[in-house]
């Protein structure tokens, strides 16, 4: 059988193939075979009005507030490789990535598979360009000094739509490009999801809910976590549980602790400088910690994110994902915590899938 360039690895790469290689971006909207370059106007044509066409005519685009711009809508059969994009011009960095809402359509169907705030989605609800973490991940990079960096694969049969919904107050200008290859997608291919959801702050001894609802068969990839402690103390003692396909009271699996989960062990402390010690793997990582100056910024913040790319957790009718929340109370007992919790869940799947609940509002996307 021909090799339709799909998966790619290095013990693939020297393969030959019939598959097409196309990019989207600013410079060419539709990914047309030899259109790119070909701008007159666009943000940077001031910039090039000595030299002329083809000069980085339209390296970005303007996302008025309120507004939503369509990044791609490929209508082939294919698959996106590869993601990379960086906002700029807005005075907090950080609610860019929050108030930035990628969604991702599949093959016609009205709901998305995809629905996110950017941040999130690249493993950075924390950063900015004043506080940049690096993610040095296998399918998720971040590099400086806002580069926002995925590498996913997403087939796709019949149609790709993507969009970026601005919900904040300020005009957005993104920069942009969407890699992608058209070939045949085999019929095993699930289709890429990623959901969003935030509790803040999670009730007294309740779960928190990472995802729920899906009906379909496919395999779970990967959880980001954007965790604020409300309380002292070490807070990560919580289990995840994965229940599927009928799973009831109980689940199919269960963890250990939250940092266990996470590829990491005894509190991520380094125990010689007695601080949290940040790490960034290809498969899992403690990528980010905000902490508190004594004034203003008061609260401590973890950014998190393990990648099932070798251990895919797979479903054939339904699953459900939940962690618990626990620190320490006195006498040796644990403290469900009250604390402020955002994720997202990465998925694939067969078409259809459930709709999503409702992305919050602006004002509960907000990190402060």
């Amino acid at each position: 059988m021909a090799f339709n360039g799909l998966g790619m690895n290095l013990g693939n790469l020297s393969r030959l193939s019939s598959a097409l290689t196309r990019s989207i971006s600013a410079e060419n909207f539709t990914g047309e075979k030899g259109k790119a370059g070909m701008a007159t106007e666009g943000t940077g044509a001031n910039c090039a009005r000595e030299l002329g066409r083809g000069w980085k005519i339209s390296p970005s685009v303007h996302i008025k507030a309120g507004e939503t711009f369509t990044l791609c809508d490929i209508q082939d059969s294919g698959a996106i490789q590869h993601i990379w994009m960086t906002p700029a011009c807005w005075k907090n960095q950080v609610q860019a990535g929050r108030h930035s809402i990628i969604r991702i359509y599949w093959d016609g169907q009205e709901q998305p598979s995809v629905e996110c705030p950017v941040g999130d989605f690249f493993a950075s609800a924390f950063a900015s360009v004043q506080t940049y973490r690096q993610v040095n991940s296998l399918p998720v990079c971040v590099n400086p000094g806002s580069a926002y960096n995925c590498y996913w694969e997403m087939p796709f049969r019949k149609r790709c739509r993507i969009t970026m919904q601005n919900i904040g107050m300020e005009d957005l200008t993104l920069y942009y490009q969407i890699d992608y290859t058209l070939t045949q997608v085999p019929e095993e291919c699930a289709y890429f999801h990623a959901q969003f959801r935030r509790t803040n702050p999670l009730p007294y001894k309740e779960v928190y809910t990472i995802l729920d609802g899906v009906k379909g068969e496919g395999h779970y990839v990967g959880t980001y976590m954007a965790w604020g402690v409300n309380n002292n103390g070490w807070w990560g003692e919580g289990e995840i549980k994965f229940s599927m396909d009928g799973d009831t009271e109980f689940p199919t699996i269960c963890g250990t602790g939250t940092e266990d989960y996470f590829c990491g062990s005894y509190n991520f402390e380094n125990r010689e400088t007695k601080q949290y010690q940040e790490f960034t793997t290809p498969y899992a990582g403690l990528a980010h910690v905000v902490k508190g100056d004594g004034v203003y910024q008061s609260q401590q913040r973890f950014s998190l994110y393990r990648w099932h790319i070798m251990d895919p957790i797979r479903f054939a009718k339904d699953l459900r994902v939940t962690i618990q929340a626990l620190g320490w109370r006195q006498g040796g007992r644990y403290l469900p915590m009250q604390d402020d919790i955002a994720s997202v869940a990465f998925w694939y799947q067969t078409l259809p899938a459930a709709p999503f609940p409702q992305l919050p509002d602006r004002d509960y996307l907000e990190i402060i």
